[in-house]
């Protein structure tokens, strides 16, 4: 899929990207996930114990096609530390096996 973000888009993603080291994308918020998926991604992160913000792209159509775009990926939720895009819950599911998420996390802060 081609970038072809309008340019306020564009920027109000990076923006976001840059003020939050940890940033998740999902459907509903930690304490209230509106999907499965999306769940098993904050319950992940709340056990590697690193701060992260979480965005309800549920809330915000624009934002949510916008970021499929951007990161070149179609589902959620989406995981960016420092700004590059990890993955979503089954490459977060993996790294959290292997003990990679809780490094990538880690180094975020670094």
């Amino acid at each position: 899929m081609e970038n072809t973000l309008p340019p306020a888009l564009q920027t109000r993603i990076e923006t976001l990207l840059a003020e939050h080291p940890v940033i998740l994308f999902m459907k509903g918020l930690p304490e209230s996930p509106m999907c499965g998926f999306s769940a098993k991604a904050a319950a992940m992160l709340s056990h590697v114990g690193v701060p992260y913000h979480a965005v309800n792209i549920l809330e915000d159509e624009e934002l949510r096609q916008g970021l499929k775009v951007f990161g070149d990926w179609p589902t959620y939720p989406q995981l960016y530390v420092k700004g590059e895009l990890l993955g979503g819950a089954d490459i977060m599911g993996e790294m959290f096996q292997t003990g990679e998420l809780a490094e990538a996390l880690q180094t975020a802060y670094a």
